[in-house]
């Protein structure tokens, strides 16, 4: 609990300074879940989004955030001892023995790629004692890690309570920062595994029919799969086609194929419209009088027709497709007017300056009275030649 505190504060600083995205609208895409959020895995940028904020149950999608948290929390090489209360989870199990001795991560793996209750149980006493102080822990985390708003979790499985809820946007960051991790991604994207337990012996295969392969799609990464008759179907998957990366989530369907298709409509969209740019560091962006610009090369996503770049006063960039719907928002650092400056003259020493002003004075002195010494001898002399005349 120390560690998790700590992370905490840490992140909490961090996410407050985090580029802000915003959702994009894509009403011309017919989805038959009720719910729907498609990111590009990158940037984070919204590319599509239903009903992204309204409160819906996510079944065994929670075992995502169950996953995540373990891992950035756990160590994967610890020994778990399960108990009675872990193998008497209802639903999918990957059937563990009461007292039975699991490593961590293969109970991590266990419960994602075979979507087994009573690992997610196993995993969550291991790491925080009990299901209740884990759910509370899990909440928080989830909050100050990701940014969830919507989110709140009250065991670690997805089995059906009505306080255990989220949002079809919530679980997408939770699922996209889920992947940024190698140890979650890897398992995440496993088709195939070979399980020895005590108790079983056989070879797990993804739930995800697109990542197995029994719904090809072309560039699918990672999945995760769920039911419950109060949840209906939902659905995470992650795919890349070697030009963009997509995080899509789906929610509340009422049949099984309209989860996958309602996938495959919003990764084809997001292969066949968005593609990648670069802002460059230091691009400068005028705002009235005001000028600003990014710190580093950043990474957008725009419309493959091409963008609308805006800025505001404030020095928020908005990325617009041809249409003018905004598709990515990021803060631009300000840049400060530049002061001009002045050439300062070249100023002689006191003491150099009234030895050169001593020069001068007497150099004119002798002149004046060589001149005045001359003027007089004339004088004179002309006086004395006036005498002589008369």
């Amino acid at each position: 609990m120390k560690k998790f505190v700590s992370v905490l504060i840490i992140v909490l600083f961090i996410f407050t300074n985090r580029i802000n995205v915003f959702a994009a609208g894509a009403d011309q895409l017919d989805l038959k879940s009720e719910g729907a959020v498609l990111l590009d895995s990158d940037t984070g940028a919204v590319l599509f989004a239903k009903n992204a904020n309204d409160k819906m149950y996510p079944a065994s999608l929670t075992k995502i955030a169950t996953a995540i948290y373990a891992i950035d929390m756990g160590n994967l090489e610890s020994i778990v001892t399960v108990s009675h209360n872990a193998v008497s989870q209802d639903g999918t199990r990957v059937y563990l023995n009461e007292g039975e001795q699991v490593p961590l991560k293969k109970l991590i793996q266990g419960m994602l790629i075979n979507s087994g209750n009573d690992a997610a149980v196993a995993i969550a006493e291991h790491i925080d004692g009990t299901v209740e102080h884990f759910s509370e822990n899990l909440n928080m985390y989830l909050k100050a890690k990701i940014g969830v708003n919507n989110t709140h979790f009250t065991n670690p499985n997805g089995l059906f309570d009505e306080n255990h809820y989220t949002t079809a946007m919530d679980l997408a960051l939770i699922t996209n920062y889920a992947i940024k991790n190698p140890v979650f991604a890897e398992i995440f994207g496993t088709k195939v595994l070979e399980w020895k337990g005590q108790s079983w012996e056989t070879t797990l295969l993804t739930h995800h029919r697109m990542l197995k392969g029994e719904l090809p799609f072309p560039g699918v990464t990672g999945g995760k799969t769920g039911y419950t008759s109060e949840s209906k179907q939902t659905l995470a998957t992650t795919a890349d086609n070697g030009k963009i990366r997509l995080t899509a989530v789906v929610m509340k369907s009422e049949l099984k194929n309209d989860k996958y298709n309602d996938t495959a409509l919003l990764l084809d969209y997001g292969y066949n419209t968005f593609q990648h740019a670069t802002i460059k560091q230091g691009e400068i962006f005028k705002a009235d009088n005001n000028f600003f610009y990014p710190e580093n090369d950043t990474l957008i996503t725009e419309s493959v027709k091409g963008c609308i770049k805006k800025i505001n006063n404030d020095g928020m960039l908005s990325i617009e497709d041809q249409d003018g719907q905004q598709i990515q928002s990021l803060q631009l650092k300000y840049k400060e007017p530049q002061k001009l400056k002045t050439v300062p003259t070249k100023r002689e020493k006191p003491k150099e300056h009234k030895q050169q002003l001593f020069q001068v004075n007497v150099i004119l002195g002798m002149m004046i009275i060589a001149f005045a010494g001359a003027f007089i001898g004339f004088r004179n002399k002309r006086t004395r030649k006036y005498k002589n005349l008369s």
